[in-house]
């Protein structure tokens, strides 16, 4: 097919330009221009010169948009680059990996299996998994998840502790003690040797 369009378009060649440097302008019937340069990279700029497509010998492409993107395919790393006017980076991966990197420096990942992951300037990074699923990291590095059952579980430096949809809170702190909490009032307290040390009913 390309084999067809490139012969048609010689056939349509209503000028051809041969410059000192070795490049070559040709403008076809239908107002497109092609300029070939002596590395093989082809320009093509369409009729209505809003829109760009420049071939690299590499086999990289770079479109130029009506609409002012500029799409850009690496083809040994088969990643495509789309930038958007807005300042909106999308970067595909051959696997499917998209990352979206926005104009305020959040960038977001979405993996091939639907995780998505944000990753916010001020530190913040939140990851949502297909199951429902939430992960949360402070910029300090406490962790809050929420799953999908309802439960929710806080690691930070000094404690790590589950919250139970009954309202039962189990905590362990960074020096072994544990605690729970029954929705129901009733207090356990374990010391680091896991020795029950309080039990409030």
């Amino acid at each position: 097919l390309l084999h067809e369009e490139r012969r048609k378009s010689e056939e349509d060649v209503q000028e051809k330009i041969e410059h000192r440097d070795g490049k070559v302008e040709e403008v076809l019937t239908d107002g497109r221009r092609i300029i070939t340069f002596r590395d093989g990279t082809k320009k093509e700029i369409s009729a209505d010169k809003r829109m760009t497509v420049v071939s690299f010998f590499n086999g990289d492409v770079k479109k130029i948009m009506p609409d002012q993107r500029v799409i850009y395919y690496y083809a040994d790393a088969q990643t495509t680059h789309t930038a958007y006017p807005n300042g909106l980076e999308v970067l595909k991966f051959p696997n499917n990996q998209i990352e979206k990197h926005h104009p305020d420096g959040t960038q977001e990942i979405i993996f091939p299996d639907h995780t998505v992951k944000r990753l916010y300037s001020g530190g913040l990074e939140e990851t949502f998994f297909p199951d429902g699923t939430v992960v949360k990291v402070e910029k300090n590095g406490d962790k809050i998840m929420v799953f999908s059952n309802g439960q929710k579980e806080i690691h930070t430096a000094q404690f790590k502790r589950r919250e139970y949809p009954d309202g039962t809170v189990k905590t362990v702190y960074s020096n072994g003690r544990q605690e729970t909490k029954y929705a129901s009032g009733r207090v356990r307290i374990k010391d680091e040797e896991g020795n029950v040390i309080l039990h409030k009913k």
